[in-house]
């Protein structure tokens, strides 16, 4: 199976870790992981604040990055929702009929991270050790679009000496929501504070999530408030050995 590594834009600028930490991972399992030096952002950004013709060139250039891969992974849920729900829609309204079927060849093969760990490879424990604390915060794009469901939490449970909490209200939305943070700000500080509140109720060592912009945000409000809860993307916790006698 040739697989590729999308790391995203947001990734490979900010949390470059997390894209090594999903080769990491995926090379434990015996797979071999390439990175075609010509991806680009997906569009998101565009599509979300209404520039739509302008994200054309990101679809094609993204169908034709990734055409010749068996499965694309990405470790954000977020962007895996763009390419499955949108790129199709972008492209039966804007493109010609060979992109149009170019994207809806590939647009199956891409896969969230865990996705392709627990419906691809057939695998939960991946032979992690993170002796934390840790609460999940399953971001919108992860619950709503993807629908990964129980997934993330089957592969946490399965990382030796980790210690998964559960929050008290997972399903709420940290306000982040790419320019709903900037465009309505007021808003999004209160969704923010009581997502923030309720994991510092719930005092774990590491809130982690699929998406690293969510965990941003909501990073940054713990911090603001001086708690010492520290943000981890999911893959980073499972390439994580620490403390294991092996």
């Amino acid at each position: 199976m040739r697989i590729a590594l999308f790391v995203t834009c947001f990734n490979d600028t900010l949390h470059p870790a997390t894209g090594r930490a999903v080769v990491r991972v995926l090379e434990r399992l015996g797979h071999t992981v390439d990175f075609p030096q010509e991806q680009t952002c997906c569009g998101q950004m565009h599509f979300n604040t209404g520039y739509r013709t302008d994200a054309m060139p990101l679809v094609r250039r993204f169908a034709d990055t990734f055409a010749e891969y068996d499965a694309v992974v990405t470790p954000s849920a977020s962007c895996a929702g763009m390419v499955r729900d949108n790129h199709p829609a972008l492209a039966a309204r804007y493109a010609p009929p060979a992109l149009q079927q170019q994207v809806a060849e590939l647009v199956p093969r891409v896969y969230e991270f865990t996705e392709f760990l627990t419906d691809v490879l057939d695998v939960t424990d991946v032979g992690a050790v993170f002796p934390h604390r840790v609460a999940y915060h399953p971001t919108c794009h992860s619950l709503r679009a993807l629908r990964l469901g129980d997934r993330p939490y089957r592969l946490l449970s399965a990382v030796r000496g980790l210690d998964l909490l559960p929050l008290r209200d997972p399903e709420e939305c940290c306000g982040f929501g790419g320019t709903f943070a900037m465009k309505n700000s007021d808003t999004s500080a209160a969704m923010l504070a009581d997502k923030t509140a309720d994991v510092i109720t719930t005092v774990p060592d590491v809130l982690c999530a699929a998406d690293n912009s969510c965990l941003l945000h909501i990073g940054g409000g713990l911090s603001r408030q001086g708690s010492k809860v520290r943000t981890l993307h999911l893959a980073e916790i499972l390439a994580a050995t620490e403390g294991d006698p092996r």
